[in-house]
């Protein structure tokens, strides 16, 4: 098992298949986002390959992430691999949808459930305002689609304030009829723009009391290792929850690699890389080293997100779509 200083045991990564992006979230990238060249990121082989290292030492689950995950080239056919590698045993994918629907059915049937949707705002005119992009349609029909065919949804929505703080309970209301989880995440400083974070007013607190001075909130068991503050209202088929992500409450539980479309891997996301790992896979005479590096590099790892944000050498944090979320 991979386990760090703190005692914390590590099986789930969160694995980036590209920088790439047909959105422009104002939170996440500038519009002038510049990518890598395709030969920098990870190949099929390579990503195969480090997953049967970290499946083999404890890795079960796997989210798959990007950028847009599928604006990788052959991306069903990946995920048919990784999924027949010992020891993964649930593969789940966040995508912001535009491009999703198509590919239900075959995500369906390689048993790939769980869907993280990207959605920030039910309203069309300011979905553009956020995105920089005119596919709200497309993706409320790739929300609906997913419904439809029974897959386990969480819409992911960033609260931020003078841009869709009024939603709250418009998401809430998804709830009510949908066997969905609408998850309100804190604002990070995760937007490439090359200027200061100062800080949130929406924290976890005045979203959750937002929402509780309109529903009555019962506070529902939480997953281990889990990131949000789930609650159900009475009524409702689906649930909320509240991810303090800036507030990081959740860092004593961490159970998560990150590892980047280039193969860059982070122990924390306020944090800096600690691996080149596509450098590693590139060299055979190397690979064999590869579990022991990585395990030195979460033996190594701060006790929270504050801590890490703190030794972190960059002077502007990275953009979300850089990291892989």
């Amino acid at each position: 098992m991979l386990t760090d200083a703190h005692h914390r045991i590590i099986d789930y990564v969160r694995l980036s298949v590209t920088d790439r992006c047909n959105l422009r979230c104002t939170y996440c990238m500038p519009e002038n986002m510049h990518f890598v060249q395709r030969k920098e990121l990870l190949t099929d082989p390579e990503i195969l390959t480090l997953l049967q290292i970290l499946g083999a030492a404890g890795i079960s689950k796997v989210r798959i992430t990007g950028g847009e995950p599928f604006l990788r080239p052959g991306l069903m056919a990946l995920l048919e691999k990784i999924k027949a590698i010992p020891g993964i045993s649930e593969i789940a994918i966040t995508t912001n949808g535009v491009l999703t629907k198509s590919y239900i059915p075959a995500l369906q049937q390689l048993g790939i459930n769980n869907i993280n949707l990207s959605l920030d705002t039910l309203q069309a005119d300011r979905f553009f305002q956020i995105t920089r992009r005119n596919k709200f349609t497309t993706v409320m029909d790739t929300l609906q689609s997913l419904l439809q065919h029974n897959m386990q949804v969480k819409i992911n929505a960033v609260v931020m304030e003078n841009v869709n703080t009024d939603e709250l309970t418009a998401f809430t209301e998804l709830t009510r009829d949908h066997a969905l989880s609408v998850r309100f995440i804190e604002e990070m400083p995760f937007n490439g723009q090359g200027h200061t974070f100062s800080g949130i007013t929406w924290n976890y607190h005045k979203i959750l009391d937002t929402i509780s001075d309109v529903y009555t909130l019962e506070k529902i068991a939480d997953a281990p290792h889990s990131t949000s503050l789930n609650y159900h209202i009475p009524g409702h088929r689906g649930n909320i929850g509240v991810i303090p992500a800036y507030s990081r409450t959740f860092c004593g539980t961490c159970n998560r690699l990150r590892i980047s479309a280039t193969g860059s891997m982070k122990t924390c996301l306020y944090g800096n890389d600690v691996l080149n790992v596509k450098g590693m896979l590139q060299q055979n005479t190397q690979q064999h080293l590869l579990l022991p590096a990585i395990q030195t590099a979460i033996h190594g790892r701060f006790a929270n997100g504050f801590e890490a944000e703190q030794h972190h050498t960059e002077k502007n944090m990275e953009s979300m779509s850089v990291i892989g979320g």
